[in-house]
């Protein structure tokens, strides 16, 4: 069965070999459905990161079109991991570690722009995708920005997912690192003490202010870095 990724393949080798110049109606998402044999979900995804890339401009009512590259600008996107693992047919699972009410660590409290020991909500959970372990997610959360926070069931809805619907994101920081992984850490993602992981912590801002701060290690991960027109 096709992926996104292939539909991407396929149109940016179209582009590049001129079978679609700049300005051209690209094909419809009904007919990249049909040619894929794929949902729309899947057609959406690949001619939206095509978008984000500058490759392609959308007009909602008319369809999508090769953009002109007149000029780049880097961005970043927030993902949902439960839905860019079923957008590639594969199973993502959560499994809650913690989630609970404590006070803000001096490093939480700078972050979220709180006093240090203040209350805040925290989870951890350790991220699966086809049965093996991807993410170790550690949040915490302005308890005023969701305040049903902790009567969610983060095994079936991510933190992510229902955050940006309580609170839509409005800006985020990204801080990325290599880390070596701590004995605790190691042992969560199948890893062996200090083996390299990929570190990024997340700042989220709603429109009231921070919303969370997140600390999500990644024993692989794909950074996605993009242009747009």
């Amino acid at each position: 069965m096709a992926t996104y990724s292939d539909i991407q393949d396929w149109l940016r080798t179209g582009i590049r070999e001129g079978r679609w110049r700049a300005g051209d109606r690209l094909p419809s998402e009904a007919e990249l459905c049909l040619q894929f044999s794929v949902s729309r979900m899947t057609v959406n995804r690949a001619l939206r990161e095509l978008q984000h890339a500058g490759l392609v401009r959308r007009e909602q009512g008319r369809g999508s079109f090769v953009a002109p590259l007149e000029r780049v600008a880097a961005r970043l996107e927030l993902r949902d991991l439960h839905q860019d693992a079923a957008e590639r047919g594969h199973h993502h699972e959560a499994e809650v570690l913690g989630l609970r009410a404590e006070p803000a660590s001096a490093d939480c409290a700078h972050a979220l722009g709180l006093r240090r020991g203040q209350r805040v909500f925290f989870c951890q959970l350790l991220h699966r995708e086809q049965g093996v372990p991807l993410q170790l997610e550690s949040r915490w959360v302005v308890p005023s920005a969701a305040p049903a926070f902790l009567e969610q069931d983060f095994g079936r809805q991510t933190p992510t997912a229902y955050l940006l619907q309580v609170a839509p994101l409005t800006a985020a920081q990204y801080q990325i690192e290599a880390v070596a992984a701590s004995p605790e850490e190691a042992s969560c993602l199948g890893l062996e003490a200090g083996e390299p992981c990929l570190l990024v912590q997340r700042l989220s801002h709603g429109a009231a202010g921070p919303v969370s701060w997140a600390r999500l290690l990644h024993r692989r991960y794909v950074l996605q870095g993009s242009f747009t027109a």
